[in-house]
């Protein structure tokens, strides 16, 4: 009789330990950190969104902070500076119709901000030619998490 209350109480224990670890590892990220709850979201200030033009110099594949999936960024000449511009995470920028390449005129709208001690723009909209590629409407809501949106 002991051995099997023993069993049952082993059972019971294993049972709720691995309902537990299931459920932990069932949750969903947002993303990989490009959500809107996320740290990078906040640095999005409607306050200070502005529009530059300039010549595409690079684009790369970026992780801008730690806990978070890859992203496209890409550095513009403008008149007055060389300006890091953050597009958003790589699965959706690599699934749009507008290709952006190096040596592209292009308008980017975006908030201003700082990113490691240099100005950076979070991008809302990239201009090229005749497309437009939307990132993120007037409040900063990335167009990615819009099936999210209430």
């Amino acid at each position: 009789m002991k051995k099997i209350i023993t069993i049952v109480a082993v059972a019971a224990i294993l049972g709720l330990a691995s309902g537990a670890f299931a459920q932990r590892g069932m949750q969903w990220r947002g993303g990989g950190g490009w959500g809107v709850d996320s740290p990078y979201h906040r640095m999005y200030n409607p306050q200070t969104v502005e529009t530059i033009t300039g010549e595409v110099i690079s684009l790369d594949m970026v992780t801008p902070m730690k806990g978070m999936g890859q992203g496209v960024h890409m550095m513009v000449r403008t008149d007055e500076e060389p300006i890091s511009v953050h597009l958003g995470p790589a699965w959706y920028i690599e699934n749009q119709d507008v290709q952006i390449l190096p040596h592209d005129e292009v308008e980017v709208t975006g908030s201003r901000t700082m990113f490691h001690g240099v100005p950076a723009l979070i991008a809302a909209e990239v201009k090229k030619e005749d497309q437009v590629l939307e990132l993120r409407d007037e409040q900063g809501f990335p167009v990615w998490s819009g099936w999210r949106r209430r």
